[in-house]
């Protein structure tokens, strides 16, 4: 990893994929935060992949920059419960995919989506979120049509527009929350802020100055 990225605006996508090339989407990044967070923990790789999966803007930092501003004790700090919170997202997708059934992991990944990107647009295909879900394309396109007949989205080829995102939070139940929760108790601290709707906010300069 020869560098991380500071995401400003848009969605990147971590993917797994195993020896014989199945893959499936295991976190997606946005505004709160770091493409090659990795090297925070002094990993120099990763067999993770990471790419744009909605363009975007972000500052992209050289790995031996971005590892000097690690001296800073305050920054570190900051950096490393980042971290745990990644970690966290990954065990409750862990968490969703073994005790909850499809439209709830749908609609939790719906809501990762919009606490990262501006408005109620998601520029998602159906084939995005069949590997974010790690289901078949029909499948999520039957599960969006439940979520369109309970009138919490509004879906096309290539778009899904939030309705009404509290229903959808009612709809993920237990699945959505906890590391939201704990990314806003350990990060939000530091010059962010959440708006009143309950979405991630903020920016990078702490570690980009």
């Amino acid at each position: 990893m020869e560098h991380v990225c500071f995401i400003e605006s848009g969605l990147a996508s971590m993917v797994a994929e195993s020896a014989d090339g199945k893959s499936v989407e295991i976190r997606h990044i946005g505004r709160e935060g770091i493409a090659g967070y990795p090297v925070v923990l002094g990993v120099d790789q990763t067999p993770n992949k990471t790419f744009m999966q909605v363009p975007g803007l972000g500052l992209q930092v050289a790995t031996e920059d971005f590892l000097s501003v690690l001296d800073h004790p305050g920054v570190r700090q900051l950096l490393l419960r980042y971290v745990h919170t990644c970690e966290l997202q990954l065990a409750h997708s862990a968490l969703a995919a073994a005790k909850f059934n499809m439209h709830q992991r749908l609609a939790r990944w719906l809501l990762m989506c919009h606490d990262r990107i501006d408005g109620n647009d998601l520029p998602l295909t159906h084939e995005f979120l069949a590997l974010m879900l790690g289901v078949r394309r029909a499948g999520v396109t039957d599960e969006l049509h439940i979520l369109e007949g309970m009138h919490a989205i509004r879906s096309t080829r290539s778009n899904v527009r939030i309705l009404d995102r509290d229903m959808l939070i009612d709809i993920a139940g237990g699945c959505y929350g906890v590391p939201e929760q704990e990314y806003e108790r350990l990060v939000e601290n530091s010059p962010r802020s959440v708006n009143p709707g309950g979405r991630l906010n903020g920016h990078h300069a702490v570690v980009a100055g």
